[in-house]
């Protein structure tokens, strides 16, 4: 089980300190070596629907379920599955180096009208603020994601761990 440390926050809000100390994060070193998941969950619920449905078997929550979900990092190879299936929308892939000057975030969305590919949006922060510009890469839309769209942004390198969502 994972030490439970104080959110630090009145607002809901994980601190980056609180996400780096969470078994759903893969380590910082392991961001060089192509996509990966981070999972951002910090709620002691039962639920474990990544873990059923990740293929390389990277994530587990193990018994009890109200574990917080574990990431293998080197199994992980940023497939994007788990993404949707989250009920918490705390699922996200970062490719840190998708290009010289950008990395490449997929993040759940559940909102209409969707994004379209090429679109530029505001990349924001947990809070909801705007931080930096942020290209559309993907739109990923399917009956079989059960309404939760996947939406693929590109952000300057130095943002990878801080836009967690997009305004337009």
């Amino acid at each position: 089980m994972v030490e439970r440390l104080p959110n630090n926050s009145s607002d809901g809000i994980l601190s980056m300190e609180r996400i780096r100390s969470l078994p759903g994060y893969p380590g910082s070193e392991r961001f060089d070596n192509g996509p990966v998941v981070v999972i951002e969950c910090d709620e002691d619920i039962p639920c474990n629907p990544c873990e059923d449905i990740c293929p390389s078997n990277a994530i587990s929550v193990g018994d009890p379920i109200t574990n917080l979900p574990y990431i293998d990092p080197e199994k992980c190879d940023g497939c994007i599955v788990c993404i949707s299936i989250c009920p918490g929308l705390c699922m996200f892939i970062v490719h840190k180096h998708y290009t010289e000057t950008k990395s490449l975030i997929y993040l759940p969305y559940e909102m209409y009208p969707l994004p379209e590919k090429g679109a530029i949006v505001d990349g924001c922060n947990r809070m909801g603020e705007r931080v930096c510009e942020a290209t559309v890469e993907k739109v990923i839309a399917s009956k079989k994601l059960q309404k939760t769209s996947i939406i693929a942004i590109s952000v300057p390198k130095d943002h990878f761990e801080a836009i967690r969502a997009i305004r337009f």
